[in-house]
């Protein structure tokens, strides 16, 4: 029997759950992504799964309109924090969703597994599972844009946005750029959630330039229809 992957650790959400709670709550807080994923890839009435949901966040955003909606998570702690918040999650990974064949509409993925290059077994997956004109949703954060894509692009000195864009397009992939903003409740909240983000010099240098409590942040959304395949 083949092994199930082995899962990519997220040591921000994996080590520090409630910390992270506070930087979902705190992200997006006039709605652009979830503007731009009712646009583009629309879900309402739609059965919906999210892909690296972690305890499942974004579950009722998508099930106060969605037919359906499932979150898969690799790890076991998250999976059991989601449940006991009475949310449908489902322990599986990106490369191996615990799905049919043809089995949803949407599959939404946001900073979690499709980073670029090397995550083509996802892509494949949830190709898979999703029926004919259903649309794969990635939500990833735009490096390009400052201050934190600077931050982003300090700790990974090898990432490369611009060829990860090029990836996503020769899969078929659309791309539209949102900018939003992060609202802090104060300022021990954004420190604790920029140190689980970055190094310690990082974190230092985000704290000295970022002073007050509202963050802009750019994302990247990548959007394909199923049918078309990897090239």
């Amino acid at each position: 029997m083949r092994r199930p992957p082995r899962p990519i650790p997220s040591p921000n959400i994996w080590n520090w759950p409630d910390v992270y709670a506070k930087e979902n709550a705190a992200q997006d807080v006039d709605g652009a992504i979830w503007a731009a994923l009712r646009e583009l890839a629309p879900f309402a009435g739609r059965d919906v799964v999210d892909v690296g949901c972690g305890d499942g966040f974004h579950l009722p955003v998508f099930a106060a309109e969605a037919a359906s909606v499932v979150g898969v998570e690799p790890y076991r702690p998250l999976v059991e924090r989601a449940r006991a918040r009475g949310l449908d999650v489902r322990e599986g990974s990106a490369e191996r969703l615990p799905l049919p064949d043809s089995s949803v509409d949407v599959v939404h993925a946001r900073t979690a597994y499709f980073f670029g290059p090397g995550c083509e077994p996802g892509i494949a997956e949830a190709e898979r599972v999703l029926r004919p004109g259903g649309v794969l949703a990635i939500v990833d954060l735009d490096a390009t844009v400052p201050p934190y894509g600077d931050w982003m692009r300090a700790d990974l000195p090898r990432y490369d946005p611009a060829a990860v864009e090029r990836f996503f397009a020769r899969q078929g992939f659309t791309m539209r750029r949102i900018r939003t903003r992060w609202r802090f409740p104060d300022r021990i909240t954004a420190e604790a959630v920029l140190r689980i983000e970055f190094s310690a010099a990082t974190a230092d240098r985000a704290l000295g330039e970022f002073t007050g409590l509202e963050l802009p942040v750019g994302y990247r959304l990548h959007v394909r229809r199923s049918g078309l395949h990897l090239r």
